[in-house]
């Protein structure tokens, strides 16, 4: 018999996927994983025998409990399921499922609701971030329904606003892991940067692009993917994340002045394909590098790195994301003090998830 395990399918800004508590899955983390695998439909190109939405965007999960540490409300677990292969990232943080994590712990009875809102605070596992996620709760409860639109989302939801209060060297534990705010590798300059995400982002114009092409365009420039996925394995060495072939982490992002108004252009690959909007750990990685003296980031968009630095737009394939900066990261000593923006989320189906019996025989 198939064994059933209580989960809600939730979006979370850009992205979707199922939230469980960690008591409905097991301890242990090989069991645990291959019962996500199972259930995303992995590997598949169309994870037809699983819940996947056969994109790296919608192959998430959200794993959460209520925390024991001083000052947290619930733990949050993120864990890509990759499409194609048989594996489970937990290094990498995911800000927009995040934006889920708040509603769902108030509804699943974990923070209790306040009136009119509900400030979540949440401990990120894979990062050892620490976000606040203020939620709209008129009379107790939480609500979807709102005026807010983000772009890569259709219509408007109730916003959810994140607050990143620690998020510095969030794999490697520094702000620039190799030391340098510029690389050089296979004759290409990079800055590998680290805060919320750990990323490589590379000048457009160095290989051969603009920086505001769409999503689709750029993954099919199959030479262009082969060529960054080189250098970010080597990046990813240079950090001290060892290989990196088999993980999503670091992440690469397409560098380019801003053609829109904003204060610069990114274009995100989640590493292997281009993100159709823009990640939100991405996001405050590119918007922190901004205010880094000397990467690539800061030489594009020519913001200044004073603190407070205020509203730093990132325009991407769908529009734009705006971050509010304060930030000082120019010294031996960087710190965060806001790095703040808005998501929206939706509950869109709760039930159980059917794990087939042969996945379950050694538990």
């Amino acid at each position: 018999m198939q064994t059933k395990i209580p989960c809600v399918m939730m979006r979370g800004g850009t992205s979707s996927g199922p939230f469980f508590l960690a008591k409905d899955l097991p301890e242990d983390v090989a069991l645990r994983d291959e019962i996500l695998i199972a259930a995303m439909g992995s590997p598949h190109e169309y994870q037809v025998d699983g819940i996947g939405g056969a994109t790296p965007f919608t192959s998430k999960v959200a794993i959460i409990s209520r925390s024991t540490r001083p000052g947290i409300d619930v733990d949050y677990l993120f864990a890509q399921v990759l499409v194609n292969e048989r594996y489970v990232d937990t290094k990498p943080n995911c800000g927009n499922m995040l934006g889920a994590v708040g509603p769902f712990a108030i509804e699943q009875g974990l923070v209790p609701a306040q009136q009119g809102e509900t400030t979540v605070r949440i401990f990120n596992v894979n990062t050892k971030a620490e976000v606040d996620a203020i939620v709209e709760t008129p009379n107790g409860v939480v609500t979807y329904a709102g005026t807010t639109a983000i772009d890569g989302v259709p219509g408007t939801a109730a916003p959810v606003r994140l607050n990143f209060r620690s998020a510095i060297g969030s794999v490697t534990g520094k702000l620039l892991p190799t030391g340098r705010p510029i690389d050089v590798i296979d004759g290409v300059e990079v800055s590998c940067v680290d805060v919320a995400m750990p990323m490589v982002l590379i000048p457009a114009e160095q290989v051969g692009k603009t920086g505001h092409e769409g999503a689709n365009e750029l993954d099919a420039d199959v030479a262009l993917l082969a060529r960054m996925e080189a250098i970010r394995r080597q990046a990813g060495e240079l950090m001290g994340l060892g290989d990196v072939s088999k993980s999503v982490v670091p992440k690469i992002g397409l560098m380019a002045r801003p053609a829109k108004g904003g204060t610069i252009s990114s274009r995100y690959f989640v590493p292997y394909a281009c993100h159709k909007a823009h990640a939100v750990t991405g996001a405050v990685c590119v918007a922190a590098a901004c205010a880094t003296p000397g990467t690539i980031a800061q030489r594009l968009s020519g913001l200044p790195d004073q603190a407070p630095q205020g509203v730093v737009e990132i325009e991407h394939p769908s529009g734009s994301i705006a971050i509010d900066l304060n930030v000082e990261l120019g010294g031996d000593h960087p710190v965060i003090h806001r790095a703040a923006l808005i998501r929206t989320a939706r509950r869109l189906f709760e039930g159980n998830v059917l794990i087939p019996e042969h996945v379950m025989a050694d538990a």
